[in-house]
């Protein structure tokens, strides 16, 4: 079916950012059906942890071969079989009938999503040139942070009209139309240098990254001690990290043949430093939004929806910021942008701190999360801009599962640094604070209640809630409610003292990214843009590499004196190079090819345009030779 709309990058991106949108909203949204799905279901604790960490663990291990799959058959053929594969097992896992079924409906989403997660931005650095991508990347990370926040306030409300399967089912008519639209609108924008896949490198990678995600994310279930037998988390982890180690030397000799990860990609500054920006955004947003959850919950008593709109703030301010952060990056470029948005962040976040007590109304929090959200919406899309302006169009599939995959390593370690330093703090306040909320207490009683306040404590900091002590139901009906009171009242002020160094951390780490943001290198402003979508300082986009060779090169050769006439018409005489063969004899491209070209430019793989050079064919014969570069040969 013909549409114009076919190739559009922004109906493109459009198509893209449901995709991502989807998958960026599940990981948010399951958490606030825990308890729904734990008591219809009669899951266990190991099985709440394998339908969230089963998820993750598919996710970010499969992310890098995903996108070096993308170089290999295409980003389109990859994006739209991953929605499918994540449309379908949504359904799989709203209609699972036990915990089993549930698990395995996770693990393959989160085979989905590995699989069009990197796709989005190979689209976006293929059809969007550098000095343009800001725009889009500003959208895209309008996206990010939308789907990141609106998962609770979806899901609170979902579960409150429907029941906890609707989390699942809400991803069926976005990714229907995303099947819909995807083939109508996508083109096909492969490298131009076919790649090769690497199956031992593969095989390394996929263990490696599977040992290191189990590790880390069932290492506080097992107090990282033995999982069974003589496996043991550090076991996990020293393992995975060996193998990891082991992949790498690999790589290191494979990289002229096609390499699963190209080091060159790391020979460019910003890259390497966005990376690890990228680890630290994504370790941040999910050490805030775990212990401020636990916090609305725990101790002013929100529900979960009531909990997702008191947070909404940073999603509204982060859409309507997004887009104009984007234009500003195309216009004075994202270095700046990026360290405002973090430092934005910051204080935002710091002001919640700041204000956090046992009693502060939920108003009281909406400047402190504006100005995140304002944050926000200036972080995803510079950040990802910088990272990606100066990568190879040969090399961004690679490129973008790298950057995912760290991610959602971030994500990983903001989720265990969150529940380590609550645990920590909670613990070391909570002991002191029911020594002497127990003095209150008949003297038998004193001892056992401080005992029940550490553990409540603990189950408290990985958000299992709180419940009335077991010793209040021995107890008669006016000493009950008095102990209920003493460790509601121990409880709350504890997770607040405990609130506040938790997000002092995740702000430190966010200090950390600033100084990394800040050592990036300001790309070149952006220069005035030709007819074509091509910037004039000699950038040549997209059609540089192969990508789209039907677009116009940079700059036509210039014509002394007059202006040059449309691509394709016959030139004047006196504009034509010498050895142009025949009157009406079409200028062709330095490959032999004719059409409306009149130049064919050289340059290397990465966009970066030389000269136009012109050829000229002998009557009557299929080859072609370089005309002398005089009239006919612009300088690019």
């Amino acid at each position: 079916m013909n549409t114009k709309l076919r190739g559009n990058p922004w109906a493109m991106l459009t198509v893209l950012s449901l995709g991502y949108f989807m998958t960026m909203l599940d990981m948010t949204i399951i958490n606030v059906a825990v308890p729904s799905i734990s008591g219809d279901l009669h899951a266990s604790l190991a099985d709440i942890a394998w339908m969230i960490n089963g998820y993750v663990i598919a996710v970010a291990a499969f992310l890098i071969t995903a996108g070096r799959l993308g170089d290999l058959w295409g980003p389109r053929n990859l994006f739209l079989g991953g929605v499918v594969l994540f449309t379908v097992s949504s359904m799989a896992c709203g209609l699972a009938q036990n915990t089993e079924q549930l698990i395995a409906g996770r693990f393959v989403q989160g085979l989905g999503a590995a699989l069009l997660l990197p796709q989005t931005m190979t689209f976006i650095i293929a059809v969007f040139p550098a000095e343009r991508r800001g725009s889009a990347l500003g959208v895209w990370g309008a996206i990010a942070g939308v789907a990141t926040v609106a998962g609770p306030t979806l899901g609170g409300l979902l579960i409150t009209v429907a029941d906890w399967r609707w989390v699942f089912y809400i991803n069926l008519p976005i990714g229907v139309a995303v099947l819909v639209l995807g083939p109508l609108l996508l083109t096909d924008v492969r490298p131009g240098r076919r790649a090769s896949l690497d199956p031992v490198g593969v095989l390394l990678l996929t263990v490696g990254l599977v040992l290191l995600t189990y590790g880390l994310a069932e290492g506080q279930r097992y107090d990282w001690g033995t999982v069974d037998g003589w496996i043991t988390i550090p076991g996990v982890l020293a393992a995975g990290a060996v193998v990891l180690l082991l992949f790498l030397l690999d790589q290191r000799r494979k990289q002229g043949r096609s390499p699963l990860v190209p080091f060159e990609l790391f020979k460019d500054r910003n890259y390497t430093l966005m990376n690890g920006v990228n680890v630290l955004v994504s370790l941040c947003t999910v050490g805030v939004f775990l212990p401020l959850n636990i916090y609305l919950q725990s101790v002013l008593g929100y529900n979960a929806l009531k909990t997702g709109l008191t947070m909404a703030p940073i999603a509204v301010v982060s859409v309507a910021v997004a887009p104009v952060a984007g234009r500003l990056v195309d216009r004075v470029g994202g270095k700046y942008i990026l360290v405002a948005g973090l430092v934005l962040f910051i204080a935002g976040i710091g002001s919640v701190a700041f204000i956090a007590e046992v009693d502060t109304p939920w108003y009281a929090f909406l400047p402190g999360f504006a100005v995140a959200g304002a944050g926000v919406g200036c972080t995803f899309g510079p950040m990802q801009t910088l990272a990606t302006y100066d990568v190879p169009h040969r090399l961004a599939g690679a490129a973008s599962g790298v950057l995912n995959s760290n991610r959602q390593f971030g994500s990983v370690l903001g989720g265990l640094v969150a529940v380590a330093v609550l645990q920590n703090r909670l613990l070391a306040d909570v002991t002191p604070r029911a020594s002497d909320a127990a003095r209150a207490l008949p003297a038998p009683l004193r001892g056992r209640f401080v005992d029940e306040m550490t553990g409540a404590a603990a189950g408290a900091a990985a958000g299992g809630g709180r419940s009335a002590p077991a010793l209040a139901r021995d107890a008669s009906p006016e000493l009950a409610r008095k102990i209920t009171d003493l460790a509601s009242t121990v409880l709350s002020h504890s997770l607040v003292a405990a609130l506040v160094p938790a997000l002092l951390v995740v702000c430190g780490a966010m200090a950390l990214g600033v100084l990394l943001a800040a050592a990036a290198r300001q790309p070149a402003p952006p220069q005035r843009r030709t007819r074509g979508g091509h910037g004039t300082d000699g950038r040549a986009g997209p059609a540089a590499d192969g990508l789209n060779e039907g677009l116009r090169p940079d700059r036509r050769p210039r014509h002394p004196g007059r202006r040059p006439p449309p691509a394709g018409r016959p030139l004047p005489h006196s504009a034509r190079p010498p050895g142009t063969a025949g009157g009406r004899g079409v200028p062709e491209r330095a490959d032999g090819r004719r059409g409306r070209q009149a130049a064919a430019f050289t340059g290397s793989e990465d966009g970066a345009a030389g000269a136009a050079t012109w050829v000229r064919r002998r009557p009557g014969s299929s080859r072609t030779e370089p005309a002398p570069s005089t009239a006919g040969t612009a300088k690019a």
